[in-house]
């Protein structure tokens, strides 16, 4: 591929964003051929992404070491958001199902939460694992509202929210209780900060399309310290963190890139709504982008601050 797409680009919007990339560096569209695209994930060992297209019903695996998408699961639950845990496992968001699974080294698929209290989940959305091994994931109701991506179902719990599911013990515990429609999360390189999209205008009229900031504390309870950011393009969805803390998200014009301290820097322009990113590549400097339709890639000087 040569040149530069139409529609691709950086847009500097503070000198701290110029240090972010390489002056020649260029958006690459590695696939295209999706309806939704979500979740992508790095799998290090295999240098390959894996990637969700809902309302196909099916899951993609681009191979980094040939250029080559091909399916990876079908059907898929229409699987939404994914990540890798410490030990190299896919964990996924299923709105089908309504569960989070666990894929293991020889393709067993373990649900480790579909329920809270004896009531289904909504539809779980987007996942986090950390450091210690508790499973962070949202569970919004996009995915019981219709049939475009699941099945339209009624919502048991009455609400949206948080949770963290600990694998050793089994458990899932609600750790939020006052978003609309929580969405992408991640943690911040030292897992003191968990950072939570809202997509809630989606639905509610004048409804909060921001990230919020929650302290993390070492019980893993999160105290509200407010708005991160307030989204100037369409939608916050999913992001991801790199090792400086800064924050990379998808808009609806792009990839937007925020400072640790809450300024807009700059942003990579995509000429498809952005709904998720993930670091990969050999020293996590390559930015996954999930675009509406195609999948995108792009070298930057950032690092990600983990796999998944």
């Amino acid at each position: 591929m040569f040149g530069q797409i139409d529609g691709t680009g950086f847009e500097v919007l503070d000198p701290r964003f110029e240090s972010c990339f390489v002056g020649h560096a260029r958006v690459e569209r590695l696939w295209t051929g999706g309806r939704w695209l979500e979740g992508p994930a790095w799998f290090a060992a295999g240098r390959y992404l894996v990637f969700s297209d809902i309302p196909n019903n099916r899951m993609m695996r681009y191979d980094d070491t040939s250029g080559h998408t091909s399916v990876f699961r079908s059907p898929s639950n229409n699987s939404n958001g994914n990540t890798v845990d410490d030990q190299g496992r896919l964990i996924t968001c299923e709105h089908l199902t309504r569960r989070v699974t666990r894929t293991d080294f020889n393709g067993r698929i373990t649900v480790l939460a579909d329920q809270i209290a004896g009531k289904r989940l909504n539809s779980p959305n987007d996942v986090t694992v950390k450091s210690d091994g508790t499973i962070w994931f949202t569970d919004p109701s996009y995915g019981i509202l219709h049939d475009y991506e699941g099945d339209y179902g009624e919502a048991e719990i009455g609400g949206c929210h948080v949770y963290r599911h600990d694998p050793a013990t089994g458990s899932t515990d609600q750790v939020t209780s006052d978003f609309v429609k929580p969405n992408g999360l991640a943690f911040s390189p030292d897992e003191t900060l968990l950072y939570v999209a809202d997509t809630g205008a989606t639905h509610l009229p004048g409804g909060p399309r921001h990230i919020r900031k929650l302290a993390v504390s070492t019980d893993g309870s999160l105290t509200d310290l407010g708005v991160f950011a307030e989204c100037t393009s369409g939608l916050f969805d999913g992001f991801r963190v790199d090792r400086k803390g800064r924050i990379w998200t998808s808009a609806g014009d792009g990839v937007h890139a925020y400072d640790p301290d809450g300024t807009l820097i700059g942003k990579i322009h995509i000429p498809e709504g952005v709904s998720n990113v993930a670091f990969g590549g050999e020293k996590l400097n390559r930015l996954f982008i999930t675009a509406s339709t195609s999948l995108y890639a792009v070298y930057l000087t950032a690092n990600g601050s983990r796999l998944g």
